[in-house]
């Protein structure tokens, strides 16, 4: 953890300087809150520093044998699989604001096979190996199928939930937390993401990016998956949770009544900050809210290791 904390600090630090000397920096949609204008230009896609530091001590954790499970190298793999798609986003992103046009994202409906793919590959592999803690043991067919769903849900959730300063890395370092003693590779995120908070706290000198977010939200569900259960992960992760359900729910709303938002804004986050509450604070009520929903969940999974 010292160490990828430490080489993602470094890493991290190193892309925004090149990323203010390039022009990698983010350009702020004009419908967010005020708060968030005076960010335009914040060098964007820092997970590729945080992932990258993850998989150099990953990989010599490896080297001296340590690392020898099969769940840790299916973490890290979905971790990067994840990853890759949303840096695909990201590039494309930094090209298109680059060049004053082409290609501006992944579409929703190239980005979801992706997922849906490496979620299957993942799921496939991890069947067998799952940890079933609370009892529900589904069948290796239907878990499969479902784990696929869960994979594809966590990348969009952890992703949704990426909009305020510190506040993924924060939450994701607490969901990740009870899994630090036997899990070497949830152990790596939380260092790896250490050294990126150390730049992303309020006020963010970069912004994670869908990088970073996707590789989170598939190793975070891996990880409960494979040692906790895939069930006590909605629990835990309230807060994901909660981003993509304000965002359901809000376009569910606006279609049905033609124009009418449930929500001030969405992901959820948006809502309180137009609401008049700081990101500072909503980032700690956030934190609070999932370490209590973490504990929650580890209690019904017996508060054992």
């Amino acid at each position: 953890m010292i160490l990828a904390a430490l080489l993602s600090w470094v890493l991290v630090g190193g892309f925004i300087t090149a990323s203010r000397r390039y022009g990698w920096g983010q350009k702020v949609r004009p419908e967010l809150p005020q708060s968030h204008q005076v960010k335009s230009g914040t060098p964007t896609a820092g997970g590729v520093g945080f992932v990258l530091a993850l998989l150099i001590v990953w990989l010599g954790y490896r080297i001296t044998g340590q690392a020898t499970d099969p769940r840790e190298v299916l973490l890290l793999l979905v971790a990067l699989g994840m990853g890759v798609i949303g840096l695909i986003d990201d590039v494309l992103k930094i090209v298109s604001r680059q060049r004053g046009g082409g290609k501006k994202e992944l579409l929703a409906r190239e980005k979801f096979p992706l997922q849906l793919l490496v979620g299957f590959a993942f799921a496939y592999f991890a069947a067998p190996l799952a940890s079933h803690r609370l009892g529900v043991d589904l069948g290796q067919v239907t878990e499969t199928i479902l784990f696929t769903l869960v994979m594809v849900g966590s990348a969009n959730a952890f992703n949704f939930t990426d909009g305020i300063d510190g506040q993924l890395a924060a939450v994701s370092i607490i969901i990740l937390l009870p899994l630090v003693l036997v899990s070497p590779t949830a152990a790596l995120l939380i260092g790896a993401l250490l050294g990126f908070l150390w730049f992303n706290a309020y006020p963010a000198k970069v912004f994670m990016g869908d990088m970073g977010s996707h590789a989170i939200g598939g190793l975070v569900a891996g990880a409960y998956i494979l040692y906790a259960d895939v069930w006590a992960l909605p629990l835990a992760a309230i807060i994901p949770v909660a981003a993509v359900l304000s965002v359901v729910i809000q376009v569910a709303y606006f279609r049905l009544t033609g124009g009418k938002r449930f929500f001030r804004m969405t992901p959820i986050h948006h809502h309180f900050e137009v609401g008049g509450l700081p990101e500072t604070q909503i980032m700690m009520r956030f934190c609070i809210v999932t370490a209590i929903g973490t504990a929650a969940a580890w209690w019904l999974l017996g508060g054992r290791l």
